[in-house]
């Protein structure tokens, strides 16, 4: 049983290795992995094998659709740190840079103006620096 447990697991986290690398790419995987210390490395274990390894996984959401539903959840919680890196994940699976600003625009009237405002300056930073 523990074998089973342990060897599921292990998929789950190459499985989530693979679809972080998709969404986010190498190089951001590359920095977030040379900085995970005995500290991160449990949390990092976590959300590779939850977030990107199940979550990022289920087919009944594209990845397209997946950021969107990040973007929004991200300027709702005003978690503008990881924006910029999902903003180029967005772009990378499939959303255009006219679409990015919609999800923003119903972010404004759904979440508030403050934090749309927000989130638009740092898509403009990422948008901007993608062209």
């Amino acid at each position: 049983m523990l074998r089973a447990l342990l060897a599921g697991a292990d998929a789950r986290r190459a499985t989530g290795v693979a679809n972080r690398r998709a969404v986010l790419g190498d190089a951001h995987v590359d920095r977030a992995i040379a900085a995970t210390s005995p500290l991160t490395a449990d949390f990092q274990d976590l959300i590779t094998r939850y977030a990107w390894g199940e979550i990022w996984d289920r087919p009944g959401l594209s990845r397209r659709d997946r950021s969107i539903a990040v973007l929004t959840a991200l300027v709702a919680g005003r978690h503008i740190e990881e924006l910029e890196f999902h903003l180029r994940a967005a772009l990378r699976n499939g959303l255009t840079r006219d679409e990015i600003v919609e999800v923003l625009l119903q972010a404004a009237v759904y979440l508030g103006v403050p934090a749309a405002n927000t989130a638009f300056g740092v898509a403009a930073r990422v948008l901007e620096a993608e062209v």
